[in-house]
């Protein structure tokens, strides 16, 4: 580092094994006490009154609902007892029975169905809150970028993968617990209702022969429904990451329309938008592949279903000794207990489509949650920042890394007291992680930086961010529009030669397109204006302007804010004039690596 002193002047998917790296490199923990760590605070947080008491009606609801299926079963005997008797009167009690089962189910259905959505949005609201909180907190957002791991797309981890994941879990939840229930109580009734059998030649009678009969056909089903199935959960994670992958590609044309266009990129684009589609064609073949031989197995399993029980009991009922209404309830009774063994076949998809989803939700946040694991801050370094009551700035034995660990410069030490202007030029990797390292967004290194306390901070980069929707709310951001007053943001438009957009306030656009680079760089400014900070960092933020109106926006955001303090990355030697001090950044110690693997001829890694 130099100083120089001038004149003085004025950024079913199926599930990764439980094994599988981790972002950091380690095995990662088991998958289900993972969900049960991100899930878990759901139920015992603030509102966990609410929550555990809808859990509870959901509960109480599915058990109404599996006390309709029995009484539905008994109800179905009744009727065939009834035909089989030509009995009309009780044809039509049975008649004015259904119609009670109907109108009860109704009501039950109707309260389960919005009890459950009303859980499963909740915990999609409760989780998707925690994700964006940590994701958009202390720069995540933008240091994940240079995070190794298993993060990519977090929008779309945010936004698609936790909906997937937490509709499927709940509707599995409530599936299994239905499945459970009328297992142990169907097992009675088939239990009962088939009787017993005689094995010929063998002289053994069976007491409830058709209950273990339905255990083996649903267990031998489950077992090859299972083996046919399991495709289903690697091409479903393929595919879902395929998408993903395909709709980043589109939003990064649209987010780069003008940039592409001048350049004529379209034909690349195309051509990278069809090979990414291509992937998508191949891995919904493959998924399309895994469904036909699962849907195969389904359909003869299920053919077989409704048949078998009755072709099972079918000598009791010729013989005699069984009528026609317990052998419907024996077959039905036969079915609902099938049915409910056949569950994980069944919710093979489902489990697939949840898994992988939760598995994608668990990477980010596990990757994020590292990124404030003071155990790995220990094993790699990184620059402490710190408030202070004081009007300096100070920056003691700074080391800048790169997210590898190589080392930019080392024992950088800096003082910049209140009211100074200092521009900063020099390698534009350095300068601008040194601007990074002062925003509290690149902790790669070591040394520590003492932040000014009073006033107020504010940083402009080459290209401010300018949020879709009204101007107003564009030049006020990220502050509320009414935080200011009309006459005031038209002031400071005026200020920054952007008089003609005051007629745009209210005008609704994207402004990053519709704007040119050098005017949303007068936006930048006007923002300074506005919220008036005691420092000032500008990272380039003049690029756009040619020398006269660059040092003309310098010299009025002086004029304007006279006892600011003034940092500026500039590689335009010019400026130079309108600041007190020069710093010229320059890097070092490019074979040091401060942490990370040994490379050959790099020396000891500090």
């Amino acid at each position: 580092m130099t100083e120089q002193t001038p004149d003085p002047a004025p950024p079913t998917p199926a599930a990764t094994a439980a094994a599988a790296v981790g972002s950091a490199g380690a095995p990662r923990k088991s998958f289900l006490k993972q969900v049960l760590r991100l899930a878990g605070p759901y139920w015992h947080g603030e509102r966990r009154k609410k929550v555990r008491g809808a859990t509870l009606l959901l509960l109480l609801l599915t058990m109404a609902q599996v006390g309709l299926a029995v009484w539905g079963n008994y109800w179905n005997r009744a009727l065939y007892d009834a035909l089989e008797q030509r009995s009309v009167r009780g044809v039509v009690i049975q008649i004015g029975v259904f119609a009670v089962i109907t109108l009860t189910s109704l009501g039950i259905t109707a309260a389960h169905l919005m009890v459950k959505r009303w859980l499963q949005i909740d915990w999609r609201a409760w989780l998707t809150e925690q994700l964006v909180g940590r994701w958009m907190g202390e720069g995540h957002h933008y240091r994940l970028l240079f995070t190794p791991g298993e993060h990519d797309n977090p929008d779309q981890r945010i936004s698609e993968d936790i909906r997937i994941a937490t509709e499927s879990a709940i509707g599995l939840a409530h599936s299994l617990t239905f499945s459970l229930l009328i297992l142990g109580l169907f097992i009675n009734i088939l239990w009962t209702v088939s009787g017993s059998v005689d094995v010929p030649g063998f002289n053994i009678n069976v007491p409830g022969y058709m209950v273990p009969l339905a255990f083996l056909y649903a267990i031998l089903g489950s077992a090859v429904g299972w083996v046919v199935g399991l495709p289903l959960i690697k091409t479903t994670n393929a595919l879902q990451t395929a998408e993903a992958t395909f709709r980043f590609g589109l939003s990064r044309a649209r987010e780069h329309t003008e940039a592409i266009a001048l350049m004529r990129g379209e034909p690349r684009e195309r051509a990278g938008s069809t090979t990414r589609f291509r992937q998508i064609i191949r891995d919904w073949t493959k998924q399309s592949l895994a469904y036909m031989g699962l849907v195969s197995f389904g359909t003869v399993y299920g053919s077989l279903l409704p048949v078998l029980p009755i072709l099972i009991a079918a000598p009791q009922y010729i013989a005699g000794t069984m009528t026609l209404g317990a052998l419907m309830q024996a077959a039905q009774a036969f079915q609902q207990l099938t049915s409910s063994l056949s569950w994980p076949v069944d919710s093979i998809g489902e489990i697939a489509r949840c898994r992988a989803s939760a598995d994608r939700v668990l990477s980010l946040y596990e990757d994020l949650e590292q990124l404030d694991d003071k155990t790995q801050a220990a094993a790699h370094p990184q620059i402490e920042l710190m408030q202070t009551d004081d009007a300096r700035l100070v920056v003691e034995d700074l080391c800048i890394a790169e997210p590898s660990g190589r080392v930019l410069t080392e024992h950088l030490s800096l003082d910049i007291r209140r009211g100074e202007r200092v521009l900063i030029a020099g390698d534009p990797a350095l300068t601008g992680s040194l601007f990074k390292v002062i925003g509290g967004l690149w902790p790669w290194g070591n040394g520590r930086v003492l932040l000014p306390g009073d006033g107020g901070m504010l940083f402009l980069a080459q290209r401010p961010f300018l949020p879709e929707g009204l101007l107003r709310d564009a030049i006020c951001y990220p502050l509320a529009p009414d935080a200011f007053p009309e006459a005031e943001i038209i002031r400071v438009l005026e200020a920054v030669g952007l008089s003609r957009l005051v007629q745009r306030l209210g005008e609704q656009d994207n402004w990053e397109q519709a704007l040119p680079p050098r005017a949303q760089q007068q936006l930048g400014f006007a923002r300074v204006l506005l919220q008036k900070p005691a420092w000032v960092f500008l990272e380039q933020a003049t690029d756009a302007f040619d020398p006269e109106g660059e040092l003309a926006v310098l010299e009025m955001l002086i004029r304007e804010l006279p006892d600011a303090t003034l940092l500026t990355i500039s590689f335009h030697p010019d400026l130079g004039k309108l600041h007190q001090r020069t710093l010229t950044l320059n890097r070092c110690c490019e074979t040091k690596v401060l942490f990370g693997e040994r490379r050959a001829g790099n020396g000891d890694a500090h």
